[in-house]
């Protein structure tokens, strides 16, 4: 054999050692560039049909109020182009709601006496499935419709958090940890809370400190002296009982595992929605998952938990309608999951991904970013998706 055409001989935990130590390097250094660790994130000006169109109003309507000096005072560029903050969005809902024409008060959908806190888990097992694009795009569609939104970090890995400006390895912020533990030092969900770049919707980031609730339980189970370990599941439904009357929805990206982390999260869960790219592998693994998941919770109901959900829906993500074996997928998964499934699937696009590498939404980014084509495509379908499950959430309050 010639020796010389021989791979090289290499010591594995050397090599991947310094190949993550140079990938973080890299990545610190392009976050540096992009956005710098003591900058506040800010969010962008809407158009007057964005204003109109998460307002419920007419253009004409908006242009009548600014032209009579009513409401906020929106900006104008050079060429006469009107925009508004989404501070001030939130204060002209206010305003129509107040001054509106219509008896019926439309532009603030926040609860009523009576209505329950809505949390909406957002869950699969499998990575690559959109979960944590679709709890960001969801918590700040709800803000930006007017709701008082809370978005909760489950996930170790934290990018929700770094959707929202959140750095876990060089912010030093709490985590929903902090709240749920079994300790002396628990606090309350109060003072992990964070005010986001949107209006209305406030957050709870995530950061490696979360995973010490799945060692934490098992060591909490064996305490002879207390119950708390046993009635784990009730851990984050009490937290939230402390802010209950300061949010309308709770959006909660979930861990992509069946640990403790999720299963306190599915027990204070008012509805639960599971995302599934439509691919083989991908049904195969959410069928396991369905399978751990519903004999996990009917061991824990066995032991106390209430699982009571108003609504679970399954949600199509990445979707590629012109891909053939996609379409005849959704078809299969629509013959055995008719009226779970939402109607309007996630389309994939190159927009939603290139946002995110700067580490934003869709509903932040620059428009002049992208085609117009591209863009408006994915908005069009993010809404779409977004307002089915804003539906849902009104019905579960006996709106229509």
């Amino acid at each position: 054999m010639n020796i010389s055409m021989r791979l090289p001989r290499f010591e594995f935990d050397d090599k991947i050692l310094e190949q993550g130590a140079e990938i973080s390097r890299r990545l610190n250094q392009l976050r540096m560039e992009k956005f710098p660790p003591n900058a506040t994130k800010t969010l962008r000006t809407f158009s007057m049909a964005e204003v109109a169109h998460y307002l419920g109003v007419s253009q004409n309507n908006l242009k009548r109020l600014h032209l009579e000096g009513k409401g906020p005072l929106p900006d104008q560029s050079p060429s006469g182009r009107r925009s508004y903050t989404a501070t001030q969005m939130l204060e002209l809902r206010h305003f129509l709601d107040q001054h509106g024409r219509t008896e019926v008060k439309k532009y603030v959908p926040h609860r009523k006496p009576g209505d329950k806190l809505q949390v909406v888990a957002v869950v699969n097992f499998k990575g690559g499935s959109g979960k944590t694009t679709t709890a960001a795009h969801l918590a700040q569609h709800l803000a930006l419709t007017g709701h008082r939104v809370l978005a909760i970090d489950l996930d170790p890995q934290a990018s929700l958090s770094a959707l929202h400006g959140f750095q876990p390895e060089l912010d030093r912020n709490l985590s929903l940890y902090e709240a749920i533990r079994y300790d002396e030092e628990r606090r309350s969900i109060a003072d992990v809370i964070i005010p986001t770049n949107f209006p209305g919707l406030d957050i709870i980031p995530a950061n490696l400190e979360l995973q010490e609730y799945e060692y934490d339980t098992p060591l909490a189970m064996q305490d002879k002296t207390s119950n708390a370990g046993r009635q784990f599941f009730t851990r984050m439904a009490k937290a939230l009982s402390e802010v209950d009357d300061r949010y309308d929805v709770v959006v909660v990206d979930c861990p992509p595992q069946l640990g403790y982390l999720t299963l306190t999260a599915m027990s204070a869960a008012t509805s639960v929605l599971i995302t599934v790219h439509p691919q083989m592998l991908d049904l195969m693994s959410m069928s396991q998952f369905l399978l751990m998941l519903g004999g996990i919770l009917k061991t824990i109901k066995a032991a106390g938990a209430a699982i009571e959900l108003d609504w679970f829906r399954y949600l199509i993500t990445r979707y590629e309608p012109t891909d053939i074996p996609q379409a005849q997928m959704v078809g299969f998964m629509q013959s055995m999951l008719a009226g779970q499934i939402l109607e309007n699937p996630m389309l994939k696009s190159t927009a939603i991904s290139d946002a995110g590498l700067t580490k934003q939404t869709l509903y932040e980014v620059e428009k002049s970013a992208f085609t117009r084509s591209t863009y408006d495509r994915a908005l069009e379908s993010l809404d779409a998706v977004n307002a089915e499950i804003v539906t849902l959430i009104h019905r579960a309050w006996g709106r229509s």
